[in-house]
């Protein structure tokens, strides 16, 4: 299974839901690919946010070498599932779908926690450091939900 992660710049949320899905599939020894995309193109080439791999790095996860991207029409075939972290990055992905297929791979990754609740990962961009630590346990429980999900149906 491929996942993908999408925020809007993918320097915040969607490279610490990446790496911290990386890290449960080393913990649940899960044959998975992760990545993060952004919708923008705002941060193309650029590490995530030093607050970003500061919060993570607490959490014995090293993102530092991820670079982010955008999101590209491509990633439909690549990826099996995309994890959205709000209504917005759920809106432009569904609209660059280009069929049903395409639109039943996206999900807003908290309703894996939260089913049907349609709930948004805060962008902390503009928040302190308890931003960033909030936004680490939100996503922290979400890929803890896949993780258990992908190794029970291993099982």
């Amino acid at each position: 299974m491929n996942y993908l992660m999408v925020c809007l710049g993918n320097i915040c949320r969607s490279p610490l839901a990446e790496g911290i899905l990386r890290d449960k599939a080393v913990k649940y020894n899960l044959d998975i690919i992760v990545d993060s995309a952004g919708t923008s193109n705002y941060h193309i080439g650029q590490a995530p946010d030093s607050r970003t791999i500061s919060n993570a790095k607490q959490h014995g996860i090293n993102i530092s070498n991820l670079k982010g991207r955008q999101f590209q029409i491509s990633d439909f075939d690549k990826f099996d599932v995309i994890f959205v972290m709000d209504s917005s990055n759920y809106s432009y992905i569904i609209d660059l779908a280009r069929n049903e297929i395409d639109r039943t791979k996206v999900e807003l990754i908290l309703n894996r926690v939260y089913p049907n609740s349609n709930m948004a990962v805060p962008d902390p961009y503009l928040g302190a450091e308890q931003a960033f630590e909030n936004v680490f346990i939100l996503l922290e429980n979400a890929c803890d939900v896949i993780a258990r999900s992908l190794k029970n149906s291993n099982n």
